[in-house]
């Protein structure tokens, strides 16, 4: 793929993510079998830690909707290989059983393979989103 094949890919799947369209919508942009990462406290929401394949998106757009209102998502900058996009960007979150919000900047690292996103990896203050959701 190109840069521009692979910055195509990135705007793509935040537009998705941003637009509520259904979840298999998103996940078609990935591997049957992703890998998915959000390091950090594994026993707090469902989504963070290592998985694969297609459901880790689903099951993550699925159980953010239910759980968290989006307070704010800003996107600073995009760069991109033929191989890697990269997403820089900060984010707000309202807890939706308590209403508790958490701020943190972010980096999605999306790595490309066969037009596809074959890896997720996003990277943001752990420590504050275990915090936060632990209420």
């Amino acid at each position: 793929m190109s840069k521009n094949d692979t910055l195509h890919l990135a705007q793509e799947f935040l537009r998705r993510m941003g637009s509520g369209v259904e979840p298999a919508e998103i996940a078609k942009l990935f591997s049957e079998n992703m890998e998915w990462e959000i390091a950090g406290d594994t026993g707090v929401l469902p989504w963070i830690g290592q998985k694969s394949g297609r459901t880790a998106v689903t099951d993550f757009v699925n159980d953010s909707r239910a759980m968290i209102e989006r307070v704010g998502f800003d996107v600073h900058e995009i760069f991109a290989s033929e191989k890697r996009a990269v997403i820089l960007g900060s984010l707000a979150s309202k807890l939706k059983r308590n209403g508790k919000i958490v701020e943190t900047d972010f980096a999605i690292i999306l790595t490309i393979g066969n037009g596809e996103i074959v890896r997720f990896q996003m990277l943001e203050d752990s420590f504050a989103v275990s915090q936060w959701a632990r209420g």
